[in-house]
């Protein structure tokens, strides 16, 4: 809020107040949020034109897609499939992130551990999680704990390298302050190597989420009962294509919604980081 004093000679001046600060932030957050909404508007209108009068039976029109929506998703299938899907993911998420988090401060802080298990972590990195279900299924059936691990499989590893890389450059002046001042080795641990490495270990999260929600389809497409990528599978077995086609919008809108709230959840946890930035630059 400025103001501004205008006045007249022989006559008294005229105080005047205008919100300059206020306008830019909403012709920011308007341009934000039609960067944001202008390409899917137009993938979305692309589509609706290109199947409009679609007559191809594995090519139906978006009209026809978005029609069954409603009947196939949220008529006892959002807590018989997706409820069970989304609980499948969360829970092999969060354990991905405990072992990566974990393991990856203990790799990164001792060199003599990273050297020997550098190998063995890049052997396993190169495997495929999808391969792994069969060998999962023989040791761990084919129940929810098959399918928790498989996304644990995969999710792991973005994780576990960028916590190991983030842990490795903190910065030495920081690590013998602490010293220095005798920090207790929880202190140190919170403040100083999880901190530092936070915006590394949130990069490795960002692409374990999107490699969780793949795997949480793969594992549910391999002698499963219930899920979204078991209903589509059933829907695709039993020429279902529209039903089929709306469980890929689903896919998409549940990418969307995690993807947003990661950004929530990160906006706050590293918000010292980005203040930082922002002063660094105007700096």
């Amino acid at each position: 809020m400025t103001e501004r004093s205008e006045g007249i000679k022989g006559h008294a001046p005229v105080v005047t107040f205008s919100d300059e600060g206020g306008l830019v932030t909403v012709l920011s957050l308007v341009r934000r949020v039609v960067l944001l909404l202008a390409v899917p508007v137009i993938l979305f209108w692309a589509w609706w034109l290109a199947t409009a009068h679609s007559t191809d039976f594995f090519w139906p029109p978006l009209r026809q897609i978005l029609g069954t929506f409603d009947d196939t998703w949220f008529h006892g299938r959002l807590t018989g499939d997706v409820l069970p899907s989304l609980l499948r993911l969360l829970a092999g998420y969060a354990l991905a992130l405990v072992l990566g988090v974990g393991l990856g401060v203990a790799i990164g802080s001792v060199r003599v551990l990273r050297a020997l298990l550098e190998p063995v972590l890049e052997f396993f990195r190169a495997i495929p999680s999808p391969v792994l279900v069969p060998i999962l299924m023989l040791f761990a059936g084919i129940g929810n704990e098959m399918k928790i691990l498989v996304i644990v499989s995969g999710c792991v590893w973005p994780i576990l390298l960028n916590t190991v890389e983030g842990v490795r450059a903190l910065d030495e002046v920081l690590s013998d302050t602490a010293r220095c001042y005798r920090m207790r080795p929880h202190s140190r641990l919170v403040h100083l190597v999880l901190r530092g490495a936070s915006p590394q270990i949130a990069a490795g999260a960002r692409q374990a989420l999107s490699i969780g929600i793949i795997l949480m389809v793969i594992s549910e497409m391999f002698a499963a009962s219930n899920g979204v990528g078991f209903t589509i599978i059933q829907f695709q077995r039993s020429f279902s294509i529209p039903q089929m086609w709306s469980g890929i919008i689903l896919l998409g809108l549940i990418g969307i919604a995690l993807s947003a709230v990661f950004q929530v959840v990160e906006a706050r946890v590293l918000s010292w980081y980005t203040g930082l930035r922002r002063a660094q630059r105007k700096g």
